[in-house]
């Protein structure tokens, strides 16, 4: 099971050309690649997404291409001074506007977007290869991030797991008294407020069935412990983290359904008890893949 959280990073440097690729990864409820990438390798850009899409499931992933190129034949750089120009005169206007000192300088005006554009000729369709196989490097390394944060998060969920399941016995103990006590005070209450007055023993039992069958929560302890079941089943799946969340939410129905069904202050205490705990499992399962 892997986080949805991690960094990789790979690089590749020979014959003056330096690319880095890195890549930043969060949670998501399904796969989101924001790739930034140079205009020198933008024909590469489907091939990099496949190359994440077939190493990775779901998240929020940011993807950052750089390179640099030393060789002095590919460098043949021209400068928009119309788009400086226009750059350089909203520096003005600013600081006329707002009355503030205009530090807007010649380095600045260099690095703003498309103001300095290489018009090299290079060809770097040889470089296709060598990006994809970055990408897939620095998958390799964010995932044995991902993988390392996803086994802490599993082994936290299972601790988790184990104080529900001892939840659910208390509850499962505590259910079948709930009715026999009731039982005992309504019968009090009766003979205190009739006194020596005779009453009718077979409507206090229909009142007692009722009371029974209305506060059964047989089934959703079934279910709850069916569902722990298949927890220790989906949680040793890589990629399982939908099943998870979907499952996560039946843990939630059916505790909110036993607090409302239960009418005793203990089961109900039991019951809020496992709410904090799987929600806290919830909060897991959200950065898992």
């Amino acid at each position: 099971m892997y986080s949805m959280t991690g960094y990789g990073k790979a690089e590749y440097s020979q014959n003056g050309m330096l690319i880095t690729v890195e890549i930043k990864t969060v949670n998501n409820r399904n796969l989101d690649i924001n790739l930034k990438i140079p205009r020198a390798f933008i024909a590469f850009e489907d091939a990099v997404r496949n190359a994440i899409k077939d190493n990775l499931l779901r998240g929020r992933v940011d993807v950052f291409i750089n390179y640099r190129d030393e060789n002095a034949s590919a460098l043949n750089l021209s400068v928009n001074l119309a788009l400086a120009k226009a750059y350089y005169d909203a520096s003005v206007a600013i600081s006329k506007e707002f009355n503030i000192p205009n530090d807007y300088g010649v380095s600045r005006i260099m690095g703003a977007p498309e103001v300095i554009s290489n018009d090299g000729t290079t060809d770097y369709a040889e470089y296709k290869d060598v990006l994809v196989g970055l990408t897939v490097s620095a998958v390799k390394s964010l995932n044995i991030m991902r993988k390392t944060e996803g086994e802490k998060l599993v082994a936290d969920m299972k601790n988790r797991m184990v104080t529900i399941k001892d939840l659910v016995d208390k509850v499962k103990e505590r259910a079948p008294l709930v009715a026999v006590e009731y039982r005992e005070k309504l019968k009090e209450k009766i003979e205190t407020a009739l006194a020596d007055v005779k009453y009718d023993e077979a409507r206090l039992l229909n009142e007692v069935a009722f009371f029974t069958d209305r506060s059964n929560i047989d089934e959703e302890l079934t279910r709850l412990n069916s569902h722990i079941i298949q927890f220790y089943d989906i949680v040793e799946t890589d990629g399982a983290g939908k099943k998870l969340d979907f499952l996560i939410q039946e843990f939630n129905r059916e505790t909110n359904t036993i607090c409302s069904k239960s009418n005793d202050i203990a089961i109900t205490g039991y019951g809020l008890s496992l709410k904090n705990e799987i929600e806290k499992i919830r909060e897991q399962v959200q950065n898992l893949e």
